[in-house]
């Protein structure tokens, strides 16, 4: 059975069991303890608990990537942490710099898997979309993402380890601290439950990251089971819902989840996290061009923004290279955004950005082939 810690399930032995992990081979990452995990594991090392505080901090707060950094430790427990557990940071394989300055990243994992994580700068803000897997498993017919095989869940530490690198460059190269955080990136956050939502406290923690969970926002293309699960577990951060057509014919053609998951059984799921949250949720829309860019679209749109409080933004489509689908006419866009402001709904058109890297919404398709054959 898998160990509880605060509501946390850890899918390795709780530390009682480490005289068992150090008779297994592999070593454990020792990024899967929470801070009290870790001071039951250090007394069961001969150590004081409080050392278990102090490795939290330097795992954390300090984003400490190896035991050598851990200066107010002594030599004996550093060597200690070699022998019982590793830390498996990823690394950056490649970094794209557009020429409005969006960065996009290859972060390799340790498992040797490539995921992408995007830095968009604006005036306003500067934002973090950050991957949830390796791959995905949902194939919407205009992502490029969605034609990659899933190969595995992130752990909740290489999830915010993307968001600590990218961090650290929104400081470093553009002198201003990372103000937003999206999992907008590969693969389906509402898929990786249990990391997602873990990676989430480790980053609103004020001994993590420290950022306002308002400041992150969760997408899905539409889980309804697990959207009511966020509802019961009443998370503070955002809810944003890849919609892209409000009738079941049209989302069924471009997104295949929506056969299980139909708009009647998404929109029961969404007045029920509404219930439990209090949170306004975002839709996102694309507007393809001659699919789903008329009015009567827009109409359909607006009826299915009755269900809960709601915002919608307008996402300008990002060729993929197969043609299959094109960017709708600027009137029309504007023609559609016109309408909803009309009958009062909060409507923002999303200029792309970070198209000549293909880190645009939509593009980000891992093209290391081996890497994801790992």
């Amino acid at each position: 059975m898998p160990a509880r810690h605060q509501g946390v399930i850890w899918l390795l032995p709780p530390p009682r069991h480490i005289a068992y992990l150090c008779r297994v081979k592999s070593k454990q990452d020792i990024r899967k303890y929470s801070r009290e995990a870790l001071m039951e594991a250090m007394a069961e090392l001969g150590e004081k608990a409080f050392r278990g505080k102090q490795i939290h901090e330097w795992l954390w707060a300090k984003r400490a990537r190896s035991f050598e950094e851990m200066s107010n430790l002594s030599k004996e427990l550093r060597d200690k942490l070699h022998t019982h557990f590793e830390i498996r940071s990823l690394g950056i394989a490649d970094k794209q710099v557009s020429s409005d300055g969006t960065i996009k990243y290859a972060f390799r994992l340790a498992s040797g898997h490539i995921v992408e994580g995007v830095l968009i700068p604006t005036r306003s803000r500067t934002t973090a979309c950050i991957s949830s897997q390796v791959g995905c498993s949902l194939a919407c017919a205009f992502c490029a993402t969605g034609r990659l095989k899933r190969m595995r869940n992130l752990e909740a530490y290489e999830i915010y380890d993307q968001v600590a690198e990218i961090y650290r460059d929104a400081e470093i190269l553009r002198d201003k601290p990372l103000s937003n955080i999206v999992y907008m990136g590969m693969g389906e956050p509402l898929l990786n439950y249990a990391n997602m939502l873990e990676s989430t406290r480790r980053i609103a923690d004020d001994k993590g990251l420290g950022m306002s969970p308002k400041r992150i926002t969760v997408s899905t293309a539409g889980i309804a089971k697990m959207i009511r699960q966020l509802g019961d577990d009443e998370v503070k951060f955002n809810l944003a819902l890849s919609l892209h057509a409000a009738n079941d014919v049209k989302r069924n053609e471009i997104m295949a989840i929506n056969e299980s998951n139909n708009l009647e059984v998404l929109a029961d799921a969404l007045r029920y996290f509404y219930a439990k949250t209090g949170s306004r949720v975002t839709y996102e829309y694309i507007v393809f061009k001659d699919f789903n860019d008329t009015l009567e679209d827009a109409a359909e749109l607006a009826a299915f923004c009755r269900h809960v409080p709601c915002k919608v933004n307008i996402i300008e489509y990002n060729p993929i290279d197969d043609g299959r689908f094109e960017q709708a006419e600027p009137e029309k866009v504007d023609a559609f955004a016109a309408f909803l402001e009309e009958r009062n709904i909060i409507v923002n058109v999303r200029r792309s950005r970070g198209k000549d890297i293909d880190a645009a919404c939509g593009q980000l398709a891992n093209k290391n082939e081996a890497a994801l054959k790992v």
